[in-house]
C-alpha cells in the first residue's frame, strides 16, 4: 500500500522498521481498499488471475497503494522490478533502466519499469519510454496524483490503461488500525480515537499508520493498554486536510464550491470554502473566484453581489488571516442565497460568437465620431439623435447596429431579483421602438404622391 521498497526476511519483523513497512501487503488479498479494481471479476483482479501483463497508469491520491500494486504485479508475474522516481531521475536513469531491461530479456525474464510521480517527467522524458513499450522490451507502469489527461503525453497515454485509485474509506482505515495492534502492547483503540485518526488520515493509509505509530509509542510509554483520544491528540497535533495547490484536487474543490454557490446551497458552499482554507488554499485565490461567481452566476439579478465580493477581497487584504477570512465567508453566504442569473454571461458569449461570425462591419455614419471638419463634411455623425435631448432620455426608433444587419437579441434577463425590473424596462423600450417604427412607416406613406401611391 505504500511507496518504498519493503524489506524482506527478519528485518521485516523488526520494530525498527516503520509500521507502514511492516504492514505493507505481500499478497494481493492483503491489499486494503480499491475493491472496484481488485474485487472478484474486477479489472486488476482479472489481470492478476489471467497473468495478462500490460502497461498501465495508476492515478490516485497519496497512500492508496499505487506502488504496492506495481510491486505485487512484478511478484505475481516473476518480473524484474525497476523503480524510478520522476522527482529525482533523469535521462541517464531512463537509459540505465532500458539497459537493465535488455539484459533481463536476454536472460528470458520480463521487466516492469515503474515510474512514480510520472507527471513530473517532461515530454521528452516521457517520449523516451515509447519505443521500448512498443517493442515489448518492458511493461511500463506509472503512478500519478495528477490527472493523466493533462499531465501525461497522449502517445504514452494511448499505450497504457488508466486505473483510478480511490482514497481509503473509514472501514478500510479501521482494518489497518486493527492490523497494527498485535505486538504493540496496545489492545484497543477508543472509538473517539479511531474517528480522530480517520479524519487525520483523510483517506491516506500511509498517513494513518504514521500517526498511529507515534500514538502507539506514546501509549506504550504511558503504560496504557488502550489508545485514548486524549493521548492521541497529544501525539497527533493539528490535522491537515489534503489539498494540492494547483493540482487536480484544487480544481475539484473549487468546482464544488462554485457549483454549491450556483445551486444556492449555503451550507455546502461554506463546507467547501472551509475545506479549502483548512487545506492551505490561498484566501486571495478564493477571493478572486468569488468575484468570478458574482459576475458569472449572480450578475444583474443582484448587482450588489459584485460590490460585496470586491469589498470582501479588499477587507481580507486589510486584515489578513484569520480575521479577513470571515469577510470572504460572508461573501460566500451572500452569493449562495441571493437570486441567480447568468444572463449577462450568456449574452456576452453570444455577442462574441456573433461578432466573430459577421466579421468587420462598418460603423454607420450617424454613429461615427466627427472631431474634424473633413469628417463632418463626409457625413460623420450626421443625423445622430442625442438621447438626453429626447423624452425620458431615449431616442425611440434610433438604430445602433451596422446598416442592413438584423438586430440580434443577446441579453435575455431572467425574472429574478433586479433583472425582473430590467426585463420590464427592456420590454417598455422595445414597445416604444416598435411604435416609433410604425410612426415612421406611416409618415413615409403620407409623403408618397397620390398618383404614385395608387400605382
Amino acid at each position: 500500500m505504500f511507496d518504498e521498497p519493503a524489506p524482506r526476511g527478519p528485518a521485516a519483523a523488526s520494530l525498527q522498521v516503520p509500521l507502514a513497512e511492516r504492514l505493507r501487503p505481500r499478497h494481493l488479498d492483503d491489499v486494503v481498499g480499491q475493491r472496484h479494481l481488485l474485487g472478484p471479476g474486477k479489472p486488476l483482479r482479472v489481470a492478476f488471475e489471467t497473468r495478462r501483463l500490460h502497461s498501465m497508469l495508476f492515478w490516485g491520491p497519496p497512500g492508496v497503494g499505487k506502488t504496492t500494486l506495481a510491486r505485487l504485479m512484478a511478484d505475481a508475474f516473476d518480473a524484474d522490478f525497476l523503480p524510478l522516481s520522476a522527482v529525482l531521475a533523469g535521462v541517464k536513469d531512463i537509459r540505465d533502466a532500458v539497459a537493465q531491461a535488455q539484459a533481463a530479456q536476454q536472460r528470458g525474464r520480463a521487466t516492469i519499469v515503474f515510474v512514480d510521480e510520472v507527471h513530473r517527467f517532461n515530454k521528452s522524458q516521457q517520449d523516451a519510454f515509447l519505443p521500448h513499450v512498443e517493442s515489448g522490451l518492458f511493461t511500463f507502469i506509472g503512478a500519478t496524483t495528477e490527472n493523466p489527461s493533462f499531465e501525461v503525453n497522449s502517445a504514452l497515454l494511448s499505450r497504457a490503461v488508466v486505473y483510478v485509485l480511490e482514497p481509503l474509506d473509514a472501514q478500510d482505515l479501521q482494518t489497518l488500525m486493527q492490523r497494527a495492534l498485535p505486538g504493540s502492547g496496545v489492545h484497543t483503540i477508543a472509538e473517539a480515537a479511531q474517528q480522530r485518526l480517520i479524519r487525520h488520515a483523510d483517506g491516506d493509509a500511509r498517513r494513518l499508520l504514521g500517526a498511529l505509530e507515534l500514538a502507539l509509542h506514546a501509549a506504550q510509554r504511558a503504560g496504557q493498554s488502550e489508545l485514548s483520544a486524549e493521548l492521541l491528540e497529544q501525539a497527533l497535533g493539528a490535522t491537515l486536510l489534503r489539498f494540492d495547490k494547483g493540482g487536480e484536487q484544487t480544481y475539484d474543490l473549487i468546482s464544488a464550491l462554485h457549483k454549491s454557490v450556483r445551486g444556492s446551497d449555503v451550507d455546502a458552499a461554506l463546507y467547501w470554502f472551509a475545506r479549502m482554507l483548512e487545506g492551505g488554499a490561498d484566501p486571495r485565490y478564493l477571493a478572486r473566484r468569488l468575484i468570478r461567481m458574482a459576475v458569472e452566476d449572480v450578475g444583474l439579478a443582484d448587482p450588489k453581489a459584485l460590490t460585496l465580493a470586491l469589498e470582501a477581497a479588499q477587507t481580507y487584504e486589510r486584515l489578513g488571516s484569520p480575521e479577513g477570512e470571515l469577510a470572504l465567508a460572508q461573501a460566500v453566504v451572500y452569493l449562495a442565497v441571493t437570486p441567480k442569473s447568468n444572463a449577462v454571461y450568456v449574452a456576452y458569449n453570444a455577442a462574441r460568437a456573433f461578432a466573430r461570425e459577421h466579421g468587420t462591419q462598418p460603423v454607420p455614419l450617424h454613429l461615427r465620431n466627427a472631431p474634424t471638419r473633413l469628417m463632418k463634411n463626409l457625413g460623420y455623425g450626421k443625423g445622430y439623435r442625442y438621447a438626453h435631448d429626447e423624452p425620458d432620455a431615449f431616442a425611440a426608433g434610433e438604430t445602433y447596429f451596422p446598416q442592413g444587419m438584423e438586430p440580434p437579441r443577446f441579453y435575455q434577463p431572467t425574472s429574478r431579483g433586479v433583472e425582473e425590473r430590467i426585463a420590464r424596462r427592456l420590454h417598455e423600450l422595445a414597445q416604444r421602438n416598435a411604435q416609433a417604427a410604425l410612426s415612421a412607416q406611416a409618415a413615409e406613406g403620407d409623403s408618397v404622391p397620390p398618383a404614385e401611391a395608387g400605382g
